[in-house]
């Protein structure tokens, strides 16, 4: 029998069964599936925090959110799936007005209230606290500095070791928004440098990189930054970043642990590994994926369906 042409599963959830159930039930405006999955989920703050970005998303469109909090308003789970969904809504307002466009800053203003609310309603969940530093980015002039660290500080202490938390800050101080490509490196180094062995915060340096490239391509009439740009992914610096990140997020661990939450990460260190041309670091990334591929980063580079599938060929990854 000939062996069918090898394409990547760009599936939404990650492969966390669960959540495609729960996120099926929003369809026909059920939420007592999202209320089971929340609960079921408890304190496993990376799932947690995967799932409540799924659904927020899928429910940005509909009014299943609404309907659990009005049903169970003391609900922690209600509140904070109420939280994330406002601010999906805000960030989808804000890529239909388009780059620069701001939108009505009581709008911001509203889903940072749902954030604080959740937030008090589940007072050892760091969640809401991603949410906030979220929709933070959305005001015009940001936040203020001491604003940003409180929430910051009520982030870490939940969760020191999120990189969605670091992500969102990350963000927040990159060049597209309200920092520098140096504020935002040193913020990603600094946090890689004290995350324990094992961690996955040394992947945000990965995103820096991802996230420069991205701004250089957006700043630059027709897409033309690209030009002279072919030693961002391959220098000295970066490929010393994706070894160190591989040493000392991913090297010795079996190659079969991947988790739904963590796949977007690794797809970001595979895909900087890839770019950097090393073959030791991104064939094993790509053996652990196997087919299971996030649309970002590789969207950035190109056709994501065709990137993920010419690097696995590039490195004889097979399966």
């Amino acid at each position: 029998m000939a062996r069918g042409r090898f394409a990547p599963d760009f599936d939404p959830d990650c492969g966390d069964v669960p959540l495609t159930t729960a996120r099926q039930d929003i369809v026909i405006g059920r939420w007592q599936g999202l209320r089971e999955l929340l609960r079921a989920t408890g304190p496993d703050w990376l799932a947690r925090g995967h799932r409540v970005r799924v659904l927020a998303q899928a429910c940005a469109d509909s009014s299943t959110a609404e309907s659990w909090l009005a049903a169970e308003p003391h609900s922690a789970d209600a509140l904070l799936l109420r939280a994330a969904t406002e601010t999906a809504r805000a960030f989808n307002l804000a890529i239909s007005a388009g780059r620069g466009v701001p939108i009505d800053p009581n709008r911001i203003d509203a889903a940072v209230l749902t954030c604080l609310q959740a937030a008090e309603a589940y007072l050892d969940d760091p969640t809401p606290w991603v949410s906030l530093i979220s929709v933070a980015r959305l005001y015009p002039s940001g936040v203020r500095r001491q604003e940003l660290a409180r929430w910051w500080d009520q982030l870490h202490g939940r969760d020191p070791y999120s990189v969605e938390g670091h992500l969102q800050v990350l963000h927040y101080y990159s060049s597209r928004w309200h920092g520098s490509h140096g504020l935002m490196y040193d913020f990603a180094r600094d946090a890689a440098g004290v995350a324990p062995p094992g961690c996955a915060l040394p992947v945000l340096v990965q995103y820096a990189r991802v996230e420069e490239y991205r701004y250089a391509l957006d700043v630059a009439e027709g897409g033309q930054a690209a030009v002279g740009f072919g030693q961002h992914w391959s220098n000295d610096g970066a490929v010393s970043d994706v070894r160190r990140t591989w040493q000392r997020w991913i090297s010795g661990r079996p190659e079969s642990v991947v988790i739904p939450g963590e796949l977007r990460d690794l797809n970001y260190l595979a895909h900087a590994a890839c770019h950097a041309g090393l073959t030791d670091v991104a064939a094993p990334l790509l053996r652990m994926l196997g087919p299971r591929a996030t649309r970002t980063p590789w969207s950035y580079t190109g056709d994501p369906e065709q990137q993920f599938t010419k690097w696995r060929k590039e490195f004889k990854v097979r399966g």
